[in-house]
């Protein structure tokens, strides 16, 4: 099986945004978070972590602000709503943790946290940190940048991520 999207991974990271899977739009651009509806570049810039708003096919670049990509759904595309909980991958993810060991892995929606921590839908997830942590890394989830999730949007957490990277990167 393929991957939608190549793993931006390497190590030394101090964050990692994961998403759930791939929108059609980023897959048929081979670059996360393409849809023009999705807010993850426009966000980034705004809170200060790039200084531009980059455009989505130089996701590559980010790795220079020791910052990575993922998702727990790579073989597949679409949104949420089409994802089997087959296709969650959370093995491939705990064992990329493991062997990359990012200070902070963020996800980008609580239906990816779900995903990840086998929740159903029902389960009450906040944003923000999260009381699990791996070895060393924690855990952080985001409202979803995406336009189908834009009645949920707040920058706040986002604001609040930021605060912690450049905290982080500051130490290094």
């Amino acid at each position: 099986m393929n991957d939608v999207l190549p793993d931006l991974l390497a190590q030394d990271l101090i964050l990692v945004f994961c998403g759930t899977a791939a929108s059609e739009v980023s897959a048929r651009a081979g670059a996360y978070y393409a849809n023009s509806s999705n807010a993850f570049w426009s966000t980034l810039h705004a809170i200060g972590i790039t200084s531009r708003n980059m455009d989505p096919r130089e996701f590559r670049d980010l790795l220079v602000l020791k910052i990575g990509l993922t998702d727990l759904v790579k073989h597949v595309s679409g949104s949420d709503k089409i994802l089997k909980p087959d296709d969650f991958q959370r093995k491939r993810l705990l064992d990329s943790i493991n062997r990359y060991q990012p200070q902070i892995v963020a996800f980008t929606s609580k239906a990816a946290w779900r995903g990840w921590m086998s929740m159903s839908n029902r389960d009450d997830v906040s944003y923000g940190w999260q009381e699990e942590t791996l070895d060393e890394t924690r855990f952080f989830v985001l409202p979803s940048p995406s336009g189908a999730a834009r009645g949920y949007w707040d920058i706040h957490p986002w604001r609040a991520l930021a605060d912690e990277y450049f905290r982080c990167l500051a130490a290094t």
